[in-house]
């Protein structure tokens, strides 16, 4: 997926935003902004925003150093998830169809995204799940039986995460998963915004259920030429690919492959090129 001219502010709201997690010096927030406008016309639209978000996490250590700036709040993230997770578990034991519970419930975790949390508010919607209002939230695109069919013939599954806190929702629906496929679940090699690292996955626990891999990549969203040869190699490979987030969308969904994309739509951008509303809940096979 190609940037759009309505990415840029969020870009820049987005750097502000991370400099505000370290200090409250104005001056220095400005300073940060004229970094990152002397970056964005060496930019070409025809990029992914994930690589644009990418040079920005490098403006932000270059000026600030190398640093998680969203680790307290990834750690939060974390454990609200996880006092949860009991609640959800009940969720799906008392469903009609279990399976389709989880995947619900690891699209509803998609909500944990304090990168996008100026379009939907993360305790209430987490909220709606428990009030059953989930199951009728809008699926203009929700490929579930296919990807029911895909799941049963699967040996090996690829899973990408995305957001921190949201790696418990996912545990949810990968237990409901037959333990004899294999399962590998996909994290950051490094600190960008407030996406899922392996330090994540392990407070999580879903270690427990799935082997946790980095895909080398130091972006919000897997690019594959960032990704290292390994991760790359699994990607071909896996009978089935789960992607969680818009970030994993925006990076793969011109890829050659079957992708199931697992997102909550947050933005105007990724709703209009998706074919979706804002705050749509998308199961798509791409």
């Amino acid at each position: 997926m190609k940037t759009y001219l309505e990415c840029i502010p969020c870009f820049l709201n987005q750097a502000v935003e991370m400099a505000r997690l370290v200090t409250g010096n104005e001056i220095v927030h400005k300073k940060i902004i004229d970094e990152v406008a002397k970056v964005i016309p060496e930019f070409s639209l025809g990029s992914t925003p994930p690589e644009m978000a990418r040079m920005i996490q490098k403006v932000m250590e270059k000026q600030m150093g190398k640093r998680d700036f969203y680790k307290q709040i990834k750690e939060k993230s974390n454990q609200m998830a996880l006092s949860l997770y009991p609640k959800l578990k009940e969720k799906v034991r008392h469903s009609q169809d279990r399976l389709l519970t989880a995947v619900e419930i690891a699209i509803a975790g998609n909500v944990i995204d304090y990168a996008a949390k100026n379009t939907l508010n993360i305790e209430e919607e987490i909220e709606k799940l428990f009030r059953k209002e989930f199951s009728e939230m809008g699926k203009t695109i929700f490929h579930y039986e296919s990807f029911q069919e895909e799941l049963n013939k699967a040996r090996k599954i690829l899973y990408l995460a995305d957001n921190a806190g949201e790696v418990a929702f996912d545990r949810v629906l990968i237990e409901e998963i037959p333990s004899e496929k294999e399962i590998i679940y996909a994290v950051r090699e490094s600190p960008v915004i407030n996406d899922a690292l392996m330090e994540d996955a392990y407070a999580c626990g879903i270690d427990k259920t799935a082997k946790v891999v980095s895909s080398g990549v130091d972006a919000p969203g897997a690019i594959l030429k960032y990704c290292s040869q390994s991760f790359v190699q699994l990607f071909k490979e896996a009978d089935m690919v789960i992607s969680k987030g818009q970030g994993n969308y925006e990076a793969l969904n011109d890829e050659r492959r079957v992708v199931f994309y697992f997102f909550r739509a947050k933005c105007p951008v990724i709703a209009r090129h998706a074919g979706v509303n804002v705050g749509d809940v998308v199961l798509m096979k791409g």
